[in-house]
């Protein structure tokens, strides 16, 4: 399967965020594979959006937001769970997606282990749930996802239909629509919103 090429990120975020529908999410770990296809992203911008970590400059925080599109920004939360983004934009300009949902492919019962459970949807329906059950940490922070081998993206199916919604949790820009889900899947997060609406895939 092909992987992504540089210029696939460098692109406006929501776009991005959208088009990473479908897309295979890979993780080497001691020699083994996870995978799984993502089912649900949010897109967060620099300046222009006051819910982003960017939104008031470039932090030694957020300077993988900053850098060279296709990275990994990985960021831990909440004081119990780490949380993967793919950068994006332009060098210099803040833009990353939050992989919020996969519905696991490769090395399944290494990701239950690692998480706990048994139940097949509940293994990676959340952002802090993908990231235990694929060993996603803090040391993968600024992994190059283009060139990595041991954290990388391949595309996959483009969804027929896509659900576009308000992101989750926030307290500002709480209009923003850039919540993209794969509508039906059942491996979406629990999350659901109630001014959500559909748009077929290109």
């Amino acid at each position: 399967m092909a992987r992504f090429s540089r210029l696939f990120f460098r692109r406006y975020t929501p776009t991005v965020a959208r088009e990473l529908l479908g897309a295979i999410l890979v993780r080497v770990l001691d020699g083994t594979t996870l995978s799984g296809r993502i089912v649900e992203t949010e897109a967060y911008r620099g300046s222009d959006d006051p819910a982003s970590h960017a939104y008031r400059g470039m932090t030694k925080r957020t300077e993988v937001m900053f850098g060279e599109p296709g990275k990994a920004y990985v960021y831990f939360t909440y004081g119990n769970h780490y949380c993967l983004n793919v950068t994006s934009e332009r060098k210099g300009e803040a833009g990353a997606t939050l992989i919020r949902a996969l519905a696991p492919l490769e090395g399944l019962e290494e990701m239950q282990r690692r998480r706990g459970v048994e139940n097949v949807r509940d293994v990676a329906n959340g952002p802090g749930k993908l990231t235990k059950a694929m060993g996603i940490d803090g040391s993968l922070n600024g992994e190059d996802l283009v060139t990595s081998k041991r954290l990388y993206l391949v595309r996959g199916e483009r969804p027929s239909s896509v659900g576009v919604s308000t992101r989750i949790g926030l307290s500002v820009a709480k209009a923003t629509e850039w919540r993209f889900f794969v509508d039906g899947d059942e491996f979406v997060s629990h999350y659901r919103t109630h001014n959500y609406r559909k748009r077929a895939a290109p």
